[in-house]
């Protein structure tokens, strides 16, 4: 059984190449998405944004191509391809794409106790 979907499995590939910009839009595919993680590819055309929210779990992005703005807490933080920032739980976030670029986006949600 395979835990990873919409991505080809024993193979080299670059993650920037599975998921494409498309002008006016932000492009998302996802790879996992369970209680625990989810692992998205997100590619972002220049000036496109996700406003201000907050997630349960900690949210770890990678840039994997281009240049992002950040801002996390009210903190903007400015990531080139290569680099990572945690965006810690419920800490308000957004995203903004000074030019186009593309992001894994990995968010670790805390367990669920009965």
């Amino acid at each position: 059984m395979a835990y990873l979907k919409n991505i080809e499995q024993e193979h080299v590939l670059k993650l920037a190449d599975e998921v494409a910009t498309a002008p006016g839009q932000i492009v998302s595919k996802t790879l996992v998405q369970n209680d625990a993680v989810s692992v998205t590819l997100f590619a972002f055309s220049k000036g496109e944004e996700i406003s201000t929210h907050f997630s349960e779990g900690d949210a770890m992005v990678l840039v994997l191509d281009g240049c992002g703005e950040f801002t996390v807490g009210g903190v903007k933080h400015v990531c080139q391809a290569g680099e990572s920032i945690v965006m810690p739980a419920n800490i308000p976030h957004a995203v903004f794409a000074k030019e186009n670029f593309k992001m894994m986006l990995t968010v670790v949600f805390p367990l669920k106790r009965e």
